[in-house]
């Protein structure tokens, strides 16, 4: 975890393609086990060669990272704007964010070495970042083992200024669901629903276009039998992703919509519990009823002509090429990158938030981005 500050002095653009086509053929990372009830369905609609847990990129063209000039300043300030609210990061005299002496990094650090207690890491992982800080994390994903290929298991770890990595969530698929939802916990060894760590989960629909993301409360149905407790209260909806549909990549790289609940006066995020089945996320968005929710969206990647490219600055944190390379920023000023994700290596991606994100949002966000997305590629 380190201040706002650009984070290397060297810039660095990563090429950002759509996926153009997909065929029936199986992948490296597709397996050809037993079908689920899901892919069952599909393959009646000609779509079981599309059904996979996690596939790779497949872009038609080699994709190779390009250097470009020296990283420019980090903006003066950081606008998340739902409604008519603006949230100023609490920096120096100017507002900047990139100051390590008014950002109390030093705290945070203290804070990353204290995470082993279990009730600490979950209420970490839940709390917005503290504003001025950008909060560095490493995903990697384990496909090791006899259905791994299908359901691989992905870990989260903070990166320490020390080099050292901190454990913060692990997340992995369900497999029997008859839509994506992946299980979220504290706990790298348990990953049940039950678990004592379970944090959250992640939920889309049958295409996989739209994704939810919930804490660890109980459901509306579950709930209404459960004894009152702190584990067992109402799940609240902590953001939600929509992806726009894009079959077969004709219209661009990915474009996706990140909403999330708004923030109070005191910068705590604003709870939000559906009443009923069509106050969701996702329905109020669709509604355009966004009264204290914050919408934000990927930021647009540059064409560029002599790579024949779309291209994203991740300021050296991202080294190479993939469809699911992106950055999270509000329209009002898209300079401020609250969250940015990509690859690194073959199973290793980078994952870095800003306020007002916690680790279990930009955790989940970056889950929706590895899961296939049937009208999307």
């Amino acid at each position: 975890m380190t201040d706002g500050a650009s984070p290397d002095a060297a810039m660095t653009t990563v090429q950002v393609l759509p996926v153009m086509a997909q065929t029936s053929a199986l992948s490296d990372d597709e397996d050809d086990s037993t079908a689920t009830e899901t892919e069952r369905k599909l393959a009646g609609l000609q779509l079981s060669g599309f059904v996979d847990g996690d596939v790779e990129d497949q872009e038609s063209t080699p994709i190779i990272p390009s250097p470009s000039p020296a990283s420019p300043d980090e903006p003066p300030h950081a606008l998340v704007l739902p409604q008519s609210h603006t949230f100023v990061p609490q920096g120096d005299q100017q507002g900047r964010p990139g100051s390590a002496e008014s950002d109390g990094s030093g705290d945070l650090q203290s804070l990353a070495g204290n995470l082993d207690n279990g009730a600490a890491l979950e209420r970490f992982v839940l709390e917005p970042a503290r504003e001025g800080s950008l909060v560095k994390c490493r995903i990697s994903r384990d496909r090791k083992g006899m259905d791994r290929g299908l359901f691989p298991t992905y870990f989260l770890h903070m990166e320490r200024d020390d080099g050292k990595k901190v454990f913060l969530l692990a997340g992995r698929k369900r497999k029997k669901s008859a839509t994506s939802n992946y299980l979220i916990s504290a706990d790298p060894t348990d990953l049940s629903r039950g678990g004592e760590s379970f944090c959250g989960k992640l939920r889309s629909n049958l295409l996989g276009t739209q994704f939810t993301i919930f804490d660890g409360g109980e459901g509306k149905k579950k709930n209404t039998t459960s004894t009152t407790t702190e584990k067992n209260s109402s799940r609240q909806e902590l953001s939600a992703v929509i992806y726009e549909t894009n079959v077969l990549g004709f219209k661009g790289p990915r474009k996706m919509t990140v909403i999330l609940p708004g923030m109070t006066a005191e910068h705590q995020r604003v709870e939000f519990k559906a009443s009923v089945e069509h106050d969701s996320l996702i329905e109020r968005w669709k509604s355009k009823n966004m009264d204290q929710l914050i919408e934000l969206c990927n930021k647009t990647p540059v064409w560029n002509d002599d790579t024949q490219s779309y291209v994203l600055n991740f300021h050296g944190r991202v080294t190479q090429a993939s469809v699911k390379n992106f950055q999270i920023v509000h329209e009002s000023d898209v300079d401020y990158i609250i969250m940015q994700f990509g690859r690194v290596a073959e199973d290793v991606f980078t994952m870095d938030y800003r306020y007002p994100m916690c680790a279990l949002q930009a955790f989940g966000i970056a889950l929706s981005s590895f899961d296939s997305k049937l009208a999307c590629e």
